[in-house]
């Protein structure tokens, strides 16, 4: 079984580690409703995609 022959410093550990960070999802506005949303998703607030109503709300269909 492998062992390592010295000890890895804090700087090389940390150096290693410096892209496991979470970073903040990268919103856009609606092309619709203008609201800021997730890139490549339906809208939470009007349903629609890319310009086009995809998902049909029970308040429109009456």
């Amino acid at each position: 079984m492998a062992v390592p022959k010295r000890r890895t410093s804090r700087a090389r550990g940390r150096k290693r580690r410096t892209h496991q960070t979470l970073r903040p999802p990268k919103l856009v506005p609606c092309r619709h409703c203008h609201q800021m949303n997730k890139s490549h998703t339906v809208c939470t607030n009007c349903g629609s995609y890319a310009g086009h109503g995809v998902v049909v709300s029970p308040e429109e269909e009456i």
